[in-house]
């Protein structure tokens, strides 16, 4: 509303009760219609669904009637109000004056979308604001003002944004397939930062083109005939991770497309995974009921839905004839099977097993005795029952005929005398057997199923009370962490049976190595926890670890091997570690986390800069999140000399981390911090990937720019490595970057390299048959079997600079290269020596007959670049 009418005061002093604007002497034809206008603008006015209102300053002068109902007061108490008195404060009064007079001085409209005004009851409402001044030139002349009163709009707009805000699906609204708004579902769903989707294409939600126009030509032309659409497909993370998601979309006018369409989007990766290991455990289930030697049924509403072959066997019908067929046409005649109905109702009805004998008919007419048992379950909705058959004809033949002969004998009475001992001692097995089922139900809840030791909820109970204890004596306890070091390479090489065994037998071992008054517990795979309450000082958690490691020490005989082992244990002391039992165990744990670091098979008390560790362990898991998309890691080259001509040969690629990018203050991190936890996170295989097209990518920018290239070697992670996709993405690379697979050398370590045999040497052969050469990284660190390594097609093999470092004064580092060289040259294999650092290292390696070699000596990784140089060099 641009213009704002004036109108005379209609309500207040000037009109006082009675009083008609048109209460004077004979009207002229102008007089009249002029009378007609002001009553008709006072009917306008006084019915407006608005508050209108004209003030003078400090002064309201006269109001509509909308306006005593919007602020609760009556006619007479408003207008002896001053303006200041509707407002919440002074100094929002003060606000809205000093902001509009300078406007409505000018001649303008002010508006303000949101007011908020005080009641007569105290309460608050909101309103949207707009006034114009009769003379602008003098402000005594007043002021008309429209008050709307908008809380219940913007209560309305407040819910539906915490609705966005807060829903667990993912909401976008596009137009013309451009994403306008989303909401953090939404982002979170998909790994987008708030609003960074926004403006974008939804085709960046698709995998491919295909996919993109697919749902188009799906969606559209039902969303414009005004029906919702729903379909569930593929879609991709911002990460380049599928998820499948559940789609609902309409339109927000269907009249008008133009508009857009809002779209809920529902993340269903688990369920769909959910679903698969439904059909797979029914696909089991299946079997196990195909197999059953009784008769199993599904009946539903008096018809069977489903049975096992054993049930067509028993009613002798071919496959899937029962399916379908109704209850009824089982037995023999109407009045058996509604005795059987009556019969069953009770149990059923209280949700109890039924379990009677009835004689049924079989297909070709045939009659026998069956024991039926049935339990009602869905019965709420559908009234489904299962049922197990099994005939007892023949059970039921020799119970009459023994009833003929006890008849016959007439011993009834002592029949009935066993009869009635025998119902007693069922009763007392029953009642005996319902204690020890109780028994293992407890046993079972607060125990491990393996070992039998106590699980983590018997574990938290205990500590709880000994901390309690502790508290109530002043005295002090231990707990104690132990992992089994490389407790997974025997799990996976030799089997779950073996890994089963062992642990076991771990267990014992560790019972009989700590006090009756301990606790050891399984926490699950190879964790034990040992609880020792009442301790002196730290010397007794010594006494107990040496003991459990000296435990452990012996070999396990299984089956004509001998299983080694050894754990790594972590020791925190109550009170001085801490004081609850989650600050305990995380304790622990962190501290058997720094034995391993340690070497393994000891243990470590716990200190605070083991938390610190952790601590920085976890802030660099979650900056690596999202290290690759913030594009932080960069590749370093460090080259491999040919000893004859001490000219470079090769390239290994390095992944190097510059944590925050190129910020001012970021840092480089070294390999050994984060590449640990790429490994653990499974963060390495994108990575590694990445590193891959990487490097080929930089490799063709050197040779397009000229240079004489080498070929680069890439390490391969064991994670990476085992990876099913290795060999697609490999190929992948390789055709979109066009490079020489002659060029790309593939490192994996010793240690991975012998871990799965047969797998590995498949993902060897199929990379080895790209053209791409592979080598062994850290050769002689590991466990290679010489009869695998003969069948591997390994081209090269790099000594692990451990045997370079004392080179020069270590007559058994001297010996093991040497013999690492003659096997080399016997399986025709070149080597390179890694960590050279010295001429005199260098001269022996070459006397050695060692093909190549890389260190510090030659060069130090350098970034891409500085290689264009070394390699003009």
């Amino acid at each position: 509303m641009d213009r704002l009418p004036t109108f005379p005061p209609f309500a207040g002093p000037a009109d006082g009760p009675g009083a008609r604007p048109c209460d004077h002497e004979q009207p002229s034809q102008e007089a009249a219609d002029l009378c007609r206008m002001v009553l008709e603008q006072r009917a306008i006015l006084e019915n407006a669904p608005v508050g209108i209102v004209f003030t003078l300053p400090g002064q309201i002068k006269s109001f509509n009637p909308r306006i005593c109902e919007m602020f609760g007061y009556g006619q007479e108490e408003l207008l002896a109000l001053k303006p200041l008195q509707v407002f919440p404060s002074t100094e929002a009064y003060q606000e809205l004056t000093a902001e509009a007079y300078a406007l409505l001085a000018s001649g303008g409209l002010y508006e303000r979308s949101e007011q908020q005004f005080r009641r007569r009851d105290g309460s608050l409402f909101w309103a949207r604001l707009r006034g114009r001044a009769v003379d602008p030139r003098q402000r005594e002349a007043g002021t008309i003002w429209i008050v709307e009163d908008v809380t219940e709009t913007r209560q309305a707009m407040n819910e539906v944004q915490a609705i966005m805000s807060n829903a667990s699906v993912g909401i976008m609204f596009t137009r013309d397939r451009v994403i306008r708004r989303c909401n953090p579902a939404f982002s979170a769903m998909f790994g987008y930062a708030a609003a960074e989707a926004v403006g974008q294409s939804t085709r960046l939600l698709y995998p491919d083109e295909e996919a993109f126009r697919g749902m188009g030509e799906r969606a559209y032309p039902q969303l414009s005939g005004g029906k919702s659409f729903r379909a569930e497909t593929t879609m991709l993370r911002r990460d380049g991770a599928p998820i499948w998601v559940q789609l609902i979309g309409y339109q927000v006018n269907p009249l008008d497309p133009d508009q857009g369409t809002i779209w809920m989007l529902e993340d269903r990766t688990r369920e769909k995974q959910d679903e698969q290991s439904l059909r797979d455990a029914l696909m089991e289930n299946r079997a196990i009921l195909d197999n059953a030697v009784l008769g199993i049924a599904v009946v539903e509403q008096g018809r069977t839905l489903h049975c096992n072959r054993k049930m067509e066997e028993l009613f002798g019908c071919a496959a899937g004839e029962v399916d379908g067929a109704t209850v009824r046409a089982l037995y023999p005649d109407d009045a058996s099977f509604q005795a059987a109905r009556a019969l069953a109702a009770p149990d059923f009805a209280a949700g109890r097993v039924h379990m009677a004998e009835h004689q049924l008919m079989r297909r070709d007419g045939t009659r026998f005795w069956a024991r039926l048992s049935g339990r009602p379950f869905d019965a709420a909705r559908r009234g489904r029952s299962v049922w197990l058959v099994d005939d007892v004809t023949a059970q039921r033949e020799a119970a009459d005929a023994i009833r003929r002969a006890r008849d016959e004998l007439e011993v009834r009475v002592a029949e009935r005398t066993a009869e009635l001992a025998g119902a007693n001692a069922l009763l007392q097995d029953e009642i005996v057997e319902r204690r020890q089922a109780e028994a293992r139900v407890h046993h079972m809840a607060y125990h491990d199923s393996l070992t039998g030791l106590p699980n983590r909820a018997l574990l938290s109970d205990r500590l709880d009370c000994a901390i309690r204890g502790a508290q109530r004596s002043g005295h002090k306890l231990a707990l104690m962490f132990i992992d089994l070091d490389r407790f997974k390479n025997i799990n996976d090489s030799l089997g779950h049976l073996t890994g089963d065994h062992l642990l076991r037998e771990v267990a014992k071992r560790l019972v009989v190595a700590v006090r009756a008054s301990d606790t050891v517990a399984r926490l699950g795979g190879d964790e034990f926890v040992v609880l020792l309450p009442d301790i002196a000082d730290g010397e007794e958690c010594r006494l107990v670890g040496d003991k459990i490691i000296e435990a452990l020490s012996s070999p396990f005989p299984f089956e004509g091997r001998s299983l080694h082992i050894s754990p790594s244990i972590g020791i925190c002391v109550y009170p001085d570690d801490g004081s609850d039992v989650e600050t305990l165990m995380r304790h622990a744990d962190a501290a058997m986390y720094h034995a391993k670091g340690a070497g393994r098979n000891n243990y470590q008390f716990f200190t605070q800069r083991m938390n610190q560790a952790a601590s920085r362990h976890f802030e660099l898991e979650s900056s690596l999140r999202g290290a690759l998309a913030r594009e932080e890691f960069e590749l370093h080259y460090q080259p491999i000399m040919c000893t004859a001509t001490r000219r470079p040969c090769a390239l290994e690629v390095l992944l190097r981390w510059r944590r925050d990018g190129g910020a001012p203050g970021s840092t480089l991190i070294g390999p050994d911090e984060f590449i640990p936890i790429l490994e653990d996170s499974g963060m390495i295989v994108p990575v590694g990937e990445w590193v891959i097209r990487s490097a080929c990518a930089q490799l063709m920018q050197w040779e397009r720019e000229g240079l004489d290239v080498v070929p680069l070697a890439i390490n391969l992670s064991a994670r990476q490595f085992m990876h099913h996709g290795l060999v697609e993405s490999i190929q992948r690379i390789v055709r979109d970057t066009g490079i020489d697979p002659r060029l790309v050398e593939l490192e994996i370590t010793e240690t991975a390299l012998m871990q799965h045999g047969g797998q590995t040497l498949e993902t060897l052969r199929q990379i080895n048959a790209m053209g791409m050469s592979l080598s062994i990284d850290d050769f002689g660190t590991g466990y290679s079997s010489l009869a695998y390594l003969k069948r591997f097609p390994v081209r090269k093999i790099k000594i692990d600079r451990a045997f370079v470092r004392e080179l020069d004064a270590s007559a058994e580092d001297r010996a093991i290269v040497a013999a690492v060289m003659a096997l080399a040259n016997s399986l025709q294999l070149s080597v390179v020596a890694e960590g050279v650092e010295t001429e005199s290292q260098y001269a022996l390696l070459r006397s050695f007959g060692c093909q190549f070699a890389q260190g510090y000596l030659f060069a130090r990784p350098l970034p891409a670049g500085q290689v264009g140089a070394f390699l003009v060099g």
